[in-house]
């Protein structure tokens, strides 16, 4: 696979008091000011996954802008990123 068949991607997870907050829907209206798809979920253990994909500096920018936003909320950020061939086509709470 070269670059040209990949794109960038960005999974965050995000602990704290991040459930039952409004933090899904906040991030995805943050989304709308970025050019990413992918989706926000809440998981089994308490936190939320955040996923995205596209430019690198949009991924990074739209984590930045969680993370400031939605501050108060969070109290650890685990990121992970990579290339890989385009996965969504629109941002989505799941």
């Amino acid at each position: 696979m070269n670059d040209s068949d990949s794109t960038f991607y960005l999974t965050a997870y995000f602990s704290g008091h991040v459930q039952g907050v409004g933090f899904r829907y906040s991030t995805a209206q943050l989304a709308k000011g970025f050019e990413v798809t992918g989706f926000v979920k809440n998981l089994a253990d308490g936190r939320v996954e955040l996923e995205i994909e596209g430019e690198e500096d949009e991924c990074r920018g739209m984590l930045a802008s969680v993370e400031d936003e939605l501050d108060a909320y969070v109290r650890k950020t685990e990121c992970s990123v990579g290339r890989r061939p385009q996965s969504f086509t629109t941002f989505r709470i799941a």
